[in-house]
C-alpha cells in the first residue's frame, strides 16, 4: 500500500523557518517526481514546488521562489521543503505528492499519490 506521510510542521513566527518533510513508503519512489502544495481556509490547493525523480529538475511559486527549497533524501524516498522567512499567508495544510512519471510538474492533477497533510501556521 502507497502511504505519504508529512512531518514537521508547527508554528512559527514570521521570519521565521520551518522543515518538512514526507516519507514514502509501499513502492520505490526513486523514479517519482515528488511534489508540496499548500491549501489554507477557504482557499483551493496550490502548488508549491516540485522536484523531478533525479533531484536535478526543480520548480517553485512565485510567491515562495528565494524562501524555500526542494530536496531529495539519497534513498530518494523522503523529500523535504525547506521553508525560510516565512510569512503569515504561507500558513496552510501542506500536502505531499508523488507522480509516477518521474517529470516534475506543478499540475496538481497529474500527481498520483498524496499524504494526509501537516498544518503550517504563521504568525505576525
Amino acid at each position: 500500500q502507497v502511504q505519504l506521510v508529512e512531518s514537521g510542521g508547527g508554528s512559527v513566527q514570521a521570519g521565521g523557518s520551518l522543515r518538512v518533510s514526507c516519507a514514502a513508503s509501499g513502492r520505490t519512489f526513486g523514479n517519482y517526481a515528488m511534489g508540496w502544495f499548500r491549501q489554507a481556509p477557504e482557499k483551493e490547493r496550490e502548488f508549491v514546488a516540485s522536484i523531478n525523480w533525479s533531484g536535478g529538475s526543480k520548480n517553485y511559486a512565485d510567491s515562495v521562489k528565494s524562501r524555500f527549497t526542494i530536496s531529495r533524501g539519497n534513498a530518494k524516498n523522503t523529500v523535504y521543503l525547506q521553508m525560510n522567512s516565512l510569512k503569515p499567508e504561507d500558513a496552510a495544510v501542506y500536502y505531499c505528492a508523488a507522480r509516477k512519471l518521474g517529470l516534475q510538474t506543478p499540475v496538481a492533477s497529474a500527481y498520483d499519490y498524496w499524504g494526509q497533510g501537516t498544518q503550517v501556521t504563521v504568525s505576525s
